[in-house]
């Protein structure tokens, strides 16, 4: 299967080091071992391998490949600074790929940095479009086995649904046991797993970490930062509510949603909504990451608690008004209130079972596997 950002790393190559990040087991390795298909005398170097490690730590790998894939490096010391002199000592045109989790995104904020030298790209896991087009298949169709399977890979493309069943446990448990220990003492690996577990059950409502505290024993400020591991190991998207003062923003109950739709425990309505989400932040990410564009993604909720699902900004200006509905067509009055607030904006209302498209003022009421299928990536 040849993922949607195939061409642009292959492009990018040419240029810059090229840092692959995303979940585990969201595909970087398999889309990382297609381009070495390109230049047969690369070369693929995990660092978890015995045998790479050592060509990687005594730097032994080919001088005149063409291609060359680090993967797992940053579980080596100072691999900022050592990716640099690589880079700096390349032989001429030879192509760089590092792939690896979330971790590298913040590899700027300390020690020796790559700027100028580097592009960023995060990869997602399957949405409608990419589905439709490798199976030539509905977008209807597409959202429903998105729907039931998530859009990881291999529970995606399993035969059966058992195998899914079975991906998705071990998946979930070694991210517990192995990413978040690095991550979090060992005493704290329990109480984390109480909370990832409270996670799946309150996906798409504005979090009271304060409330989750008590029932947990911890401190707010503890799970603030379990928050935070989560979201750095790509377990959990934060959406933050709409406000052009960020830092109010942060200060008010964030939404949470999983990258794996199949994490999510709740009725078709919930899923339906975070697999929208998934589609959103592919969105948006991928106009940061290829267009260098200011967009963000949030939700809006007032005090008097009228709310709108997904917002989109662009440069501090929505764009975007978006609710999610299974199979009510009628509009609400607090979208009907925003839509009339934001007039530039585009508004839509996606239906998972859409009857007939139409436009009510200025709202779009559309089929959402077409509108997810058509809009975005």
């Amino acid at each position: 299967m040849k993922r949607y950002l195939y061409d642009q790393i292959r492009q990018d190559l040419d240029k810059k080091v090229v840092l692959l990040i995303g979940p585990r087991q969201v595909g970087k390795t398999t889309l990382s071992q297609q381009l070495l298909a390109e230049w047969p005398e690369g070369q693929y170097l995990n660092f978890d391998v015995q045998a790479h490690r050592q060509v990687i730590l005594q730097n032994n790998w080919r001088y005149s490949s063409p291609l060359l894939i680090f993967d797992e490096i940053h579980k080596m010391k100072k691999w900022k600074e050592w990716l640099k002199g690589v880079f700096d000592g390349r032989a001429k045109n030879q192509r760089i790929l590092v792939t690896g989790s979330a971790r590298m995104d913040n590899f700027s904020q300390s020690g020796e940095s790559l700027a100028g030298r580097y592009v960023k790209l995060r990869l997602h896991p399957l949405t409608i479009n990419e589905w439709v087009k490798q199976h030539a298949i509905t977008p209807q169709y597409a959202l429903n086995h998105l729907l039931k399977r998530g859009g990881f890979p291999e529970p995606s493309l399993a035969s059966l649904d058992s195998e899914a069943d079975r991906w998705r446990n071990n998946y979930f448990n070694d991210l517990i046991r192995e990413d978040i220990l690095e991550f979090s003492r060992l005493h704290e690996i329990k109480t984390m797993q109480l909370f990832v577990e409270m996670l799946r059950s309150r996906v798409g409502s504005p979090l009271s970490l304060l409330s989750m505290a008590r029932d947990l024993n911890v401190s707010p400020v503890t799970l603030s930062k379990y928050l935070d591991i989560l979201a750095s190991l790509y377990i959990v998207f934060i959406i933050r509510p709409w406000h052009h003062n960020i830092a109010r923003a942060t200060l008010k109950a964030p939404k949470i949603y999983f990258y794996d739709t199949g994490l999510v425990n709740g009725d078709e309505g919930i899923r339906f909504e975070n697999l929208v989400a998934c589609h959103l932040l592919k969105y948006v990410e991928w106009r940061q990451d290829i267009e260098g564009k200011n967009v963000h993604l949030h939700y809006i909720r007032t005090k008097d608690e009228a709310e709108v699902d997904f917002v989109i900004s662009e440069d501090d200006q929505i764009t975007h008004l978006i609710e999610c509905k299974l199979n009510n067509e009628k509009i609400s009055k607090s979208f009907h209130r925003f839509s009339k607030q934001w007039p530039n904006a585009q508004s839509v209302q996606l239906i998972k079972e859409c009857k007939v498209e139409s436009d009510n003022e200025k709202i779009a009421i559309r089929d959402a596997a077409n509108w997810l299928n058509s809009q975005l990536i």
